[in-house]
């Protein structure tokens, strides 16, 4: 039998592949950009980012969980995969548009989405909604970062 943290798993993983749909040309674009001097944990973003959706994952399978099958558990289940999505996009968006400010949008919806998420799984489920506090701190600091980079490089707005 197929367990629920499973599919979930699978969904999560699936769409992390997103990342990888840009151009190697647009990689030279993003490294001459002068990034803050406070971001030297930058080598570690892939693994931070990782556990993120490993803990989205964790928060979506308890929800499930809790009630599974049912249109308020389906909606929410919706919510979690337009939260990845939108934060998958962020890469190929931003390199495709050579925009900063493309990032700092999707960064901003992306925050958005993780605190009504969280606040919405809150009474569904508290370890849930723990799970998805990294994404909601990650997600300031990470679209904060973008918007510092629009003011050390004007022209990549």
């Amino acid at each position: 039998m197929i367990e629920s943290w499973m599919i979930i798993g699978g969904v999560t993983f699936s769409v992390a592949f997103g990342t990888l749909f840009f151009k190697l040309r647009d990689i030279n674009w993003a490294v001459k950009l002068q990034r803050p001097d406070w971001l030297f944990f930058e080598p570690a973003i892939p693994l931070i980012w990782t556990v993120i959706f490993a803990c989205g994952a964790g928060s979506a399978t308890f929800v499930w969980e809790q009630e599974p099958g049912s249109l308020k558990t389906w909606v929410l289940m919706a919510l979690y995969l337009l939260l990845e999505i939108v934060t998958v996009a962020y890469i190929p968006a931003t390199l495709r548009a050579k925009s900063l400010k493309v990032g700092t949008i999707l960064g901003g919806v992306g925050e958005i989405l993780g605190v009504v998420l969280l606040l919405a799984v809150l009474p569904i489920s508290q370890t849930a909604a723990l799970l998805l506090l990294p994404y909601a701190i990650w997600g300031a600091i990470g679209t904060y970062t973008t918007w510092e980079m629009i003011q050390l490089n004007p022209e990549a707005a």
